[in-house]
């Protein structure tokens, strides 16, 4: 197997079945890869993403732009590319490369948007399934997701039991607490009561803009902690002199920082696409898959489990993890859970590299 590819794309044939009823007929997935991949096929690193990630994790000599994990992956890192062949898979139902509501239904030649099926982690989970059969692989060493990728690979353990030496997950639970669902329900009306939304059949020139603005600031609030805010920002002033007929205009710069990030967002991710993969993350429990979370996860039967919290993260706290790290050992399993003081809140895992690349490292190593 050749070294570090950009986006490539497997078309799987007939249908697909989805979880929670109907199929997709030949969908695509898109996925990227960095490594090489060993005579016996068993030294592969298998990433789930978090809802609004590309499969781009990394940079590589056919793609050299950073990756949402750049500091993570490649020669000497914390997942060291010259000893793992990583595979990273863009979630079925978004809007990267894979097939989702954005995509053409190929039975009727129009775009999914709202008829699109309800989608599932499951799906996501059984999606990556398949590129690793693509790829020939038939077991890997490491599942590891953060955030929704975390109840992804929760997912995946669970509906191919035996199929990977280890499970790594960051941020995440065994379900959505009714804080997170609520968040993400405000979040959706948001995108839904722009009058661009069009019950989902808008146009390119014409896309839910303000709604997703809105939403992905919501959304910035939650992935970082107060804390962060108040020692990053203060209440200092934007930079930028407030508009004389605009009484309501951008004063500090936490508010710039938001506006920013979110004029950013709305031009590279699908208004259908979020609302799928946001139910999805709501819908997602382990103990559909037994009487009990207990159960469920009783289902996994990796040997070896690493659980990492944060302290500052509320959307999803500590005693998520703690829970998970509780129930993962049992029967022998060997379970560590590791809870990093960072205070940049659930979106440590991308930015707090200090902390989070030696945790990791001494998983994979």
């Amino acid at each position: 197997m050749t070294v570090s590819r950009a986006r490539q794309h497997v078309t799987l044939e007939g249908e697909f079945p989805l979880h929670r009823g109907g199929s997709l007929v030949r969908p695509t997935l898109a996925y990227e890869i960095w490594g090489e991949l060993n005579d016996r096929r068993d030294n592969a690193v298998l990433l789930f993403t978090g809802l609004s990630p590309s499969a781009h994790a990394a940079s590589s000599p056919a793609d050299p732009s950073p990756g949402w994990w750049e500091e993570m992956i490649g020669p000497g890192r914390s997942i060291d590319t010259r000893r793992y062949f990583v595979v990273c898979v863009n979630s079925l139902g978004s809007c990267f490369g894979s097939t989702g509501a954005a995509s053409v239904n190929p039975e009727t030649g129009k775009p999914y948007r709202l008829t699109f099926p309800v989608l599932s982690l499951e799906d996501v989970a059984r999606g990556s399934w398949e590129v690793l059969q693509h790829l020939g692989i038939e077991r890997v060493k490491f599942t590891i997701g953060p955030s929704m990728g975390g109840m992804s690979a929760i997912a995946f353990e669970i509906l191919f039991p035996g199929r990977s030496d280890g499970l790594l997950v960051i941020s995440s639970g065994a379900r959505s607490l009714p804080f997170a669902i609520a968040l993400r329900s405000l979040q959706r009306e948001m995108i839904r009561r722009d009058p661009n939304w069009q019950e989902g059949d808008y146009g390119a020139d014409t896309m839910p803009l303000v709604g997703m603005r809105l939403a992905r600031k919501l959304g910035m609030i939650t992935y970082r902690s107060a804390e962060e805010w108040r020692a990053r920002f203060g209440r200092e002033r934007a930079s930028e002199e407030c508009e004389p007929d605009d009484p309501f205009s951008l004063d500090f710069e936490i508010e710039a920082y938001l506006d920013h990030h979110a004029n950013k967002f709305t031009g590279q991710f699908d208004p259908n696409c979020y609302l799928y993969l946001s139910r999805a993350s709501d819908l997602f429990d382990v103990a559909d898959h037994g009487s009990t979370i207990e159960a469920g996860l009783a289902k996994i039967e990796t040997k070896r489990v690493m659980i990492v919290g944060v302290q500052s993260d509320f959307l999803f706290p500590p005693h998520q993890q703690q829970e998970l790290a509780t129930q993962l050992s049992v029967a022998g399993r060997e379970t560590e859970y590791i809870e990093l003081e960072s205070i940049q809140g659930h979106d440590s895992f991308l930015v707090d590299m200090d902390r989070f690349r030696p945790t990791i490292a001494r998983f994979v190593a």
